[in-house]
């Protein structure tokens, strides 16, 4: 199994509005300028980057945390990650803390790669045209 993905952002929102950023679609589809589809509850299945990625919501807890069942839609059926998401408020924002475990081993330098390029970057250029 490859080496989980850990990962601290700093984001200059509150964390409600990046947890909204990351629960909501129609706010996601404006942060990444890729469709997408989200049951913002826990069990409720989501569908982003046009069908890329889906999986399902395991845990929310309201501007503190997201859990994910995580999967690439090229993955074998069946096959899921696991991915969680901690929000902190800090004196910039919201520190976020982000874990990412199961994944296939030749997609680990890809993944850890891709979540600055897809989300944390495009997460940090929303909230500046938003200030």
């Amino acid at each position: 199994m490859a080496e989980p993905i850990h990962q601290e952002v700093t984001i200059d929102a509150v964390p409600a509005d990046v947890y909204a950023a990351l629960t909501e679609a129609t706010r996601f589809a404006e942060v990444t300028a890729a469709p997408a589809s989200m049951e913002a509850s826990p069990g409720g299945a989501f569908s982003l980057f046009n069908g890329m990625i889906e999986g399902r919501n395991i845990e929310l807890a309201s501007g503190r945390r997201i859990v994910q069942a995580w999967r690439v839609k090229n993955w074998p059926a069946g096959r899921f990650s696991l991915v969680s998401f901690g929000l902190e408020p800090d004196a910039n924002g919201t520190r976020l803390v982000f874990d990412h475990f199961g994944f296939p081993d030749d997609d680990r330098a890809h993944l850890d790669a891709g979540w600055h390029k897809m989300y944390w970057e495009p997460l940090r250029q929303y909230f500046a045209r938003k200030a």
